[in-house]
Parts: C-alpha cells; structure tokens; sequence
C-alpha cells in the first residue's frame, strides 16, 4: 500500500503542482486541470460580457478553464483538488466551491485518517468485528484493523449509504449512527458490502463515529465529482 507514492514537482500553465509520480497512485478525491478556452474564442468576459482589450485583459480560471475579465476573476483561492502548491486565480463561482472544500481538506480528511471504531458486518454474516476503520494517509485506501485486517481502495467503491437516527416530524436534529459500503473486488464484478455500526461500549465514542461518518459523507461526494469529471 506504501509503494508508488512518490511525489514531483511539475509546471503547468496554471502554476505549480505537486502531483504523484505515476497516475495511478493519485488522489481518488482529485480533479484533472481543465482546458482552458481558447484566447480567440472568448473576444468578451463569460461572466459580465465586457470586451476585452489593451486595458481590460482577459483571465484564465484554473478550475473551470474558462475567460473573465480581472474582476469576475480575482480570487486566488487554494485547489489541492488539483495539487497545486499554492492558491490559484478562479472565477467567483468556482472559487466559492473551492472555499467550502477547503473544510474537507483542513478538518475533515484528518478525522478520516485518524479513524474511528465500528462494529463491522460483512456480507449477510450475522456476526460483527469491532474494527477501527481510516484512510490511509495516500488517500487510496479504506483500511480496517480488528482481529481481520481489510484494506478498500476508494476508486472501487460503488455506494455508500450513510445510516441516520434522530430524526423528528418537525425537522430534528438527526445523527449519524453507521453506513452500509458496497465494493467491487478487484479484478471481479463482484460486489461485496459491508455495514459499519457505531458501538455502544465504552470502546467506543459515538461522537467520533458521527464526525468520521460526516466526514466519509463529504467524501463520497467529492469521490463521485471526481468520477464524473
């Protein structure tokens, strides 16, 4: 799980990044840089429409690709999404999905990787595993630790279902109490899945189940953007 993590330093048009030496050991979580739009096809800014000339001159957002002029494109906002080594010009819209990324990555990746504990169901066994359950620190792999030792890498994860209680009529406060995970094993079409239930003992701390649960929420969500893109 440790091989093939080495890191370079490259220059691409839109400022320097610090990606993995080989594709295949990249972020699940991460974003390809667009293609920018070309000078010749954006004569006007796309936001506010003004023409651009020897004053007004045109910018490149680093996340969508697209042209604006300097105030529709003036926010230098972080992208590790991207790998770049420091904040970058976005246009308004993407800057303000990258701000509310930036939780993710400052709180949220730390609390996956630090782990929590669950009681773990494989399949349709009726018997559980206490298991503490994080990410790795390459952020390819979900690993579980008990008496079993599982290792899920990310990109193979179909579903994730996050499991809830508290919820009121009225629109309550509701908790994260555990998840069901579905899987392809590698080289097979089979799909295994396993459910993750926040325990009861003193071994375990319910809040920290909830926040790693939210924080595995969050995840998914950047993991399917990323599918997408």
């Amino acid at each position: 799980m440790s091989g093939g993590d080495a890191k370079k330093l490259v220059r691409s048009p839109s400022g320097l990044r610090m990606v993995p030496e080989h594709r295949a050991a990249r972020s699940p979580f991460g974003l390809d840089e667009p293609p920018w739009v070309p000078d010749k096809e954006c004569p006007r800014c796309m936001q506010c429409d003004t023409k651009f000339d020897f004053i007004t001159r045109k910018h490149h957002c680093r996340r969508c690709g697209k042209c604006f002029c300097d105030k529709c494109c003036s926010k230098k906002v972080p992208l590790p999404r991207m790998c770049f080594v420091d904040p970058v010009r976005q246009c308004a819209e993407c800057a303000l999905v990258s701000q509310k990324e930036t939780e993710f990555y400052d709180k949220q990746l730390k609390v996956l990787m630090n782990g929590a504990t669950f009681f773990v169901t494989l399949g349709t066994s009726d018997k559980s595993e206490l298991m503490v359950c994080r990410l790795s620190n390459n952020q390819r792999y979900l690993v579980l630790d008990g008496d079993s030792h599982y290792e899920i890498e990310i990109i193979q994860i179909s579903t994730v279902q996050i499991l809830t209680e508290g919820f009121t009529p009225g629109g309550g406060n509701t908790r994260a109490v555990g998840m069901i995970l579905q899987y392809k094993v590698p080289g097979s079409e089979e799909v295994t899945q396993m459910k993750f239930t926040a325990g009861e003992d003193f071994n375990c701390n319910k809040k920290l189940s909830a926040a790693w649960l939210a924080a595995m929420h969050k995840a998914t969500k950047l993991l399917y953007e990323s599918r997408d893109q």
